[in-house]
């Protein structure tokens, strides 16, 4: 064997080696890590931040793009349980304001839960775990002593003022084919994207006419599937939010200038009955040079990934 072949064996010996070793590296990095007073904090090496901060009922604030050092949230941050609502009626300003408890689980997930009391008669749950250095997935799920009909949970993100692009994937674009529709100031300033018309009804049977902050949404065109997007212009970064069809009945967002530069999931849509568990499910997704195929492929991968876990 000549030297020259020798020198390439091992050097590629030494790639496949180094390859190998690297993938446990990457993954002992998706995880979140006790930072003391009920808050923790995350290091994927692509994004850093905090989770819970002080201990409170919030979700992942301030998050940090590492290679650029940009921050990429604002206000409550990503993945904030806000407003609560069954037919005609909110449970308290939001989840965020309530008590609740977190925990560390062995797989570097995080579970917080909510307690019910004598205004909520439900228990919550939230999972916040990492998929992928740029992918966070949150699971909700709630446990009722009593029917309650058309419940929702409103998960809210708030992004800094460069996520300018706001974009639902819906029905009506161009041609009548489904895309990735825009929210543009003249179509009004809140606007929900519904699944369906029952979506539309739940939407307006008064539960947004209660205070604090009622809100008057202007009805977008219906779901094709819930994925929504917030594309930051100047650098192309682009987070993208998605969520089983089952689990998500409407996409909503503020016109893309305004000045909460936020997206919001509305989960569950339907009639929680005493003791049976329910649960609704969202990706939040880092892209950079995302075209539309990309981010769709991205859905597509998702879901068969929730299809093929036990």
């Amino acid at each position: 064997m000549t030297r020259s072949r020798i020198t390439t064996i091992i050097f590629l010996f030494v790639i496949i080696l180094c390859a190998s070793s690297a993938v446990p590296a990457d993954r002992s990095r998706l995880r979140f890590v006790p930072a003391g007073a009920g808050e923790f904090t995350f290091d994927t090496g692509l994004l850093s931040g905090k989770l819970r901060g002080g201990g409170k009922s919030v979700g992942l604030l301030p998050v940090v793009h590492i290679p650029s050092g940009a921050t990429l949230t604002r206000s409550m941050g990503l993945a904030g349980h806000y407003r609560v609502f069954s037919t005609n009626k909110r449970y308290g300003p939001g989840a965020w304001y309530w008590p609740s408890e977190a925990k560390l689980a062995g797989d570097g997930s995080v579970e917080a839960h909510w307690p019910a009391d004598a205004e909520r008669p439900f228990e919550m749950w939230a999972v916040y775990r990492w998929a992928a250095p740029g992918t966070l997935d949150v699971e909700t799920r709630v446990l009722s002593s009593t029917d309650i009909p058309d419940f929702e949970v409103f998960e809210a993100q708030y992004f800094s003022e460069g996520f300018s692009e706001s974009l639902v994937y819906a029905r009506g674009g161009p041609d009548g084919k489904p895309a990735f529709i825009p929210a543009e100031r003249s179509e009004g300033v809140w606007q929900m994207f519904p699944r369906d018309g029952e979506a539309v009804k739940m939407i307006q049977d008064g539960r947004w006419k209660i205070p604090p902050s009622p809100v008057d949404w202007a009805i977008r065109p219906a779901l094709e599937q819930p994925v929504g997007i917030r594309r930051q212009g100047n650098s192309g970064l682009t987070i993208v939010m998605m969520s089983p069809p089952e689990d998500c009945f409407a996409v909503s967002t503020p016109h893309q200038a305004e000045g909460h530069y936020s997206m919001y999931f509305s989960l569950f849509g339907r009639t929680l009955k005493a003791g049976e568990p329910a649960r609704a499910r969202v990706r939040i997704m880092l892209m950079t040079a995302a075209t539309d195929k990309k981010i769709l492929d991205a859905y597509k991968a998702y879901l068969r990934g929730l299809r093929d876990r036990p």
